[in-house]
């Protein structure tokens, strides 16, 4: 349990310090607005007409980088700061978000696949919560205790394998994103490099998930195999 604590610590001080860069990348290119003046909504809007997809609706959400795509509802939602900015920044998270729409319009696998595995991740989350409770509770001595290692372990890899999907979904968003932008001509020269470093931290948010992911699915699997022995 000890280690697991450490694991969390350390990916938890990690998870901080990449949000803590992001939303200073964000507000830096915050400041620089677009010459054409466009505002997120637009961009999305204009992202998507380009694409000949025009059943999504582009709406406004709250709190700050809350920026999602809801496939089930085909809604773009937009936090205020980027359905209303004119800033690289709002233009780079709203065409990131409409490359996820495109990636769905497309039926791209890797996002079919994460969808798929959203269910099964939601229930692996609530399981998890009474095995540790059960193990903390000293159930986990004996045979018992084998089996209660083992279902741990299948919740920690459905999340793993959750995370490691999320990864080419969220790079070939960015991809899409940021060679639309260009080919559209709604950002060049410097503008396209600071919708680059935007999108860049906001990758390795996920990408510090899914290591941290990764590595408690594999501390949780030796655990297992070592209490076998």
């Amino acid at each position: 349990m000890f280690g697991y604590m450490v694991i969390m610590g350390i990916s938890s001080l990690i998870g901080m310090g990449l949000s803590g860069k992001l939303k200073s990348t964000f507000a830096k290119y915050s400041q620089v607005p677009l010459r054409s003046g466009m505002t997120g909504a637009q961009v999305a809007k204009k992202m998507m007409d380009h694409y000949g997809i025009y059943d999504v609706n582009i709406v406004q959400g709250k709190g700050m980088l809350t920026d999602h795509y809801n496939p089930k509802t085909k809604t773009v939602s937009l936090s205020p700061a980027v359905y209303n900015g004119n800033s690289i920044a709002s233009a780079a998270v709203a065409a990131h978000e409409c490359g996820h729409v495109v990636q769905h319009a497309e039926a791209y696998s890797m996002l079919t696949m994460r969808s798929n595995l959203v269910p099964l991740v939601q229930m692996s989350s609530k399981v998890q919560q009474g095995l540790f409770f059960a193990m903390v509770a000293g159930l986990a001595a004996g045979a018992f205790g084998n089996y209660l290692m083992m279902a741990l372990a299948a919740t920690f890899g459905v999340t793993a394998l959750f995370s490691l999907v999320t990864l080419p979904v969220e790079f070939d968003a960015s991809n899409r994103a940021l060679a639309w932008i260009e080919d559209a001509g709604v950002a060049h020269g410097a503008e396209l490099d600071g919708a680059k470093d935007s999108l860049w931290w906001a990758a390795m948010t996920y990408v510090a998930k899914a290591m941290s992911s990764l590595v408690l699915f594999l501390f949780i699997l030796l655990q297992m195999m070592g209490s076998r022995d």
